[in-house]
């Protein structure tokens, strides 16, 4: 077509078609330059990373083991009846402390007053016959030596009064019974404690025979804390203190801490006991047993604990901070470690937490440097700046010389 013939229209858009390519062409190799840029940026290798570590060096921990356990009584004494007969009165008040001998309850002692006074009676007849035979043996001893009485009447008298000698006798521990059963009308307390509710009240029948449960006085001053420990641990202990790897805390220094149910620190210290010599096949775990002083009865029989016990002293613990270990995809622990100025990845072996650092005994070895900060900008087997940690934190958080501050001047 004769471009002289095109219309008006037509020959205005052919330079605006014209100048949209090019635009087009210069968009491309804009982006193309800044492709060939950031390779580049890529391709430069990184600095080392500044890190924070810590040098790991032997130190000697107390090791502890944190059990669970029970408070029990030091004494505990159930309050039965021990003679039949009506409650009269109640002598104490519910949930005080009592003495030892303290009359708690008073029994109907008027049966046992009249056995008494009639056991006295027949020890007085006892007592009577007793004397009227012993003067006819002595009598019959003259008189068989004069030939006066037959030898049979002289045996008969002497056995006369070996049978009154016993039959006071007798009559003697018959008042002793009477008296004794008289005193249990008096039921008293058997230990100095505290005494819970009351079991009967007045107007009811005790039996000795059922030996009616009364009262239960506990003493709560001290007390003992029951705990358990797996048979294993306890060997695994053992081993350790006869291969050395513990020291033992010495006699008389094995102190218990104990932490409530509610998790605060009870602030008296308990020492061990003793423990059991008999392992629980069900459970295949051993008592142990610590006492503690009570004396503003802060812990009550049943209540749960955890009781913290000193196994022995770690003479070259290896101590490793917590936020330096990971788990990896085993749940194996794994710590990041300075190694010829790069960062390598060792797997430990940890024992058990001490404090907020693992206690660690294959892995990492005296002297090593391992990793706490900056674990979230290193990799293993890049190259890394150590600085001990803090000062790596500190760094970061002041801003550089002629960098703008919090306020946007430059300093």
């Amino acid at each position: 077509m004769n471009p002289s013939l095109r219309s008006p229209r037509a020959a205005r858009r052919a330079p605006a078609l014209f100048s949209g390519k090019r635009a087009l062409v210069l968009a491309a190799l804009a982006l193309a330059a800044a492709g060939c840029g950031g390779k580049k940026q890529e391709a430069r290798a990184p600095g080392p990373v500044e890190v924070g570590v810590v040098t790991i060096s032997p130190q000697a921990v107390t090791l502890t083991t944190e059990l669970p356990g029970r408070v029990s009584a030091f004494k505990v004494a159930e309050v039965r009846a021990r003679v039949n007969g009506i409650v009269l009165k109640r002598l104490f008040t519910e949930g005080s402390d009592v003495k030892q001998g303290q009359p708690l309850f008073k029994i109907d002692p008027a049966p046992y007053q009249a056995a008494l006074d009639s056991a006295r009676a027949q020890l007085a007849r006892a007592e009577a016959t007793l004397a009227s035979a012993r003067l006819t043996s002595e009598r019959y001893t003259e008189l068989v030596a004069a030939n006066a009485v037959s030898r049979q009447e002289h045996e008969d008298a002497v056995a006369a009064l070996k049978k009154a000698e016993a039959d006071v006798a007798a009559g003697r521990a018959a008042v002793d019974a009477a008296r004794i059963n008289l005193g249990y009308t008096t039921v008293t307390s058997p230990v100095s404690g505290r005494i819970g509710r009351s079991e009967v009240t007045e107007g009811a029948y005790v039996q000795a025979a059922q030996a009616t449960l009364l009262a239960t006085v506990q003493q709560l001053d001290p007390v003992y804390v029951d705990v358990t420990q797996s048979s294993a641990e306890l060997l695994r202990m053992r081993r350790d203190l006869e291969a050395g790897k513990l020291q033992s805390a010495g006699a008389g220094k094995a102190k218990v801490a104990l932490t409530t149910e509610d998790g605060h620190e009870y602030g008296l210290p308990g020492t061990l006991q003793f423990a059991d010599v008999t392992v629980d096949p069900g459970t295949g775990s051993v008592k142990l047993r610590a006492i503690f002083p009570n004396p503003r009865a802060e812990l009550l029989p049943g209540t749960y604990v955890r009781a913290r016990l000193a196994e022995g002293v770690d003479p070259a613990a290896l101590l490793v901070p917590q936020r330096g270990v990971a788990r990896n995809n085993k749940g194996e622990p794994t710590a990041l470690v300075v190694a010829g100025g790069k960062a390598e990845l060792r797997t430990l072996s940890t024992e058990r937490v001490v404090g907020d650092a693992w206690l660690v005994t294959g892995g990492i070895k005296p002297g090593d440097q391992v990793i706490v900060e900056g674990l979230q900008k290193v990799r293993p087997g890049a190259p890394v700046n150590p600085v001990p940690a803090g000062v790596a934190k500190q760094a970061s958080a002041a801003p550089a010389a002629g960098q703008p501050g919090p306020s946007g001047a430059a300093r």
